[in-house]
């Protein structure tokens, strides 16, 4: 699905027109800022995008607080920048030093175009450059907890969304249910809106696989952040249940731990669930190919809003089938009964039907749903669609 202006439709292009689109004329030497609330994310959701505009000659700035994968970008090319944040923060003034830091950085090294994710950086580098007249491009990862809260919290979002967003150039969303929230509340004028497959998966890294060849055992995976919000708990209640009635079942949690997060989960908790024998931690990994590989199906019970969560795009890209909830972003991965099911959020009956369900399918039904899974992945979550998206802003001088 390549990028689609002003509408939740996908577009449908010739291949020559697909050629045309990834040969856009980028002018050497652009400055581009990334900015982002993790280097996790910039480096394992962007790299293609990355690569693409140091192939075109771009000096590329990342301004993301310092983590592990602060290497990786450096060593891709990439001039890194520390920013310190509270993700979850709202305090006046860690709020107000925060947004002093971004406009500090961008008003120092005055970029040709800075794209911005996640949802401090949006806002506070859409509003810096608006002040500085930098050309300037959101992508709606998500849109957390407070713009769906009542109260005053959520109107200073809203409104702080207003006027970040006001002269972007354009606005990217991952999901058609983001982009009529933000329409229906008058936060982004519709012709300056685009939709994005997600964050694009990169089809030539992530090829299909075949499925499994154990046809009694089933290997079921979550792979997440640690967060209760993630549906672990749901997960983990389903796989107790299944346990009994299916002992050859496998069930297996790969993920990071997030203790900077109001919904991250204990990593006491998950080596207690662990030992309890019902799931296997697999700790976390810089590639997860081989476990998703491995497995036969990806679960992802979330429970809140997703922008499109990049594990199920992966998925896809393998060859895997999905059981995912009924919310923005999750759905939008998965064609129900076709590549996947999809249950109600919060539903733990609901899950445990649905992985029933998968469970008792015969391998070569499951082995379809993975190859249509695949296809459905080459027509519309291609990151070249992603990255075209992109490009075609700094193509135009």
């Amino acid at each position: 699905m390549p990028v689609v202006e002003g509408s939740a439709a996908p577009l449908r292009v010739s291949a020559a027109e697909q050629g045309a689109l990834l040969r856009p004329r980028v002018p050497k030497g652009l400055r581009v800022v990334l900015t982002g609330n993790t280097c996790f994310k910039i480096a394992n959701f962007r790299e293609g995008l990355i690569r693409a505009l140091l192939a075109h000659g771009c000096e590329v700035l990342v301004l993301a607080p310092t983590d592990g994968y602060r290497e990786k970008l450096e060593a891709m090319g990439c001039g890194v920048y520390d920013l310190p944040m509270d993700r979850n923060g709202t305090s006046p003034f860690t709020e107000a030093a925060l947004l002093f830091r971004i406009f500090a950085f961008l008003r120092r090294e005055r970029p040709d175009m800075v794209f911005g994710y996640t949802i401090k950086n949006n806002i506070y580098a859409g509003l810096t450059c608006r002040w500085l007249s930098i050309p300037f491009v959101p992508n709606v990862t998500g849109l957390g907890p407070a713009f769906n809260e009542q109260g005053a919290l959520n109107q200073i979002v809203r409104t702080l969304y207003r006027v970040a967003f006001a002269r972007a150039c354009a606005v990217f969303f991952q999901n058609p249910d983001d982009r009529a929230t933000f329409l229906a509340a008058k936060l982004v004028e519709a012709s300056r809106t685009r939709l994005l497959p997600g964050s694009g998966v990169d089809l030539s890294r992530f090829m299909a696989q075949p499925m499994p060849s154990k046809k009694k055992n089933v290997t079921f995976l979550l792979v997440a952040r640690l967060l209760w919000d993630k549906g672990i708990s749901l997960f983990v209640e389903a796989a107790r249940v299944l346990h009994e009635k299916y002992p050859h079942a496998q069930f297996q949690l790969l993920g990071p731990p997030d203790p900077a997060s109001r919904s991250g989960i204990p990593v006491e908790q998950i080596e207690a669930w662990a030992r309890e024998g019902v799931i296997e931690y697999l700790g976390q990994t810089q590639d997860v190919r081989p476990a998703l590989a491995a497995a036969d199906c990806i679960v992802l019970p979330s429970w809140y809003r997703e922008g499109t969560p990049r594990v199920l795009l992966e998925a896809a890209a393998l060859g895997r089938p999905v059981i995912t909830t009924d919310m923005p972003g999750c759905r939008d991965a998965v064609d129900d009964g076709v590549t996947g099911f999809i249950c109600s959020p919060r539903d733990r009956e609901e899950l445990i039907a649905a992985m029933e369900r998968f469970i008792v399918l015969p391998h070569a039904e499951r082995a379809v749903m993975g190859l249509a899974a695949r296809a459905r992945a080459e027509d519309q979550f291609d990151e070249r669609h992603v990255i075209e998206g992109y490009l075609a802003f700094l193509s135009r001088g």
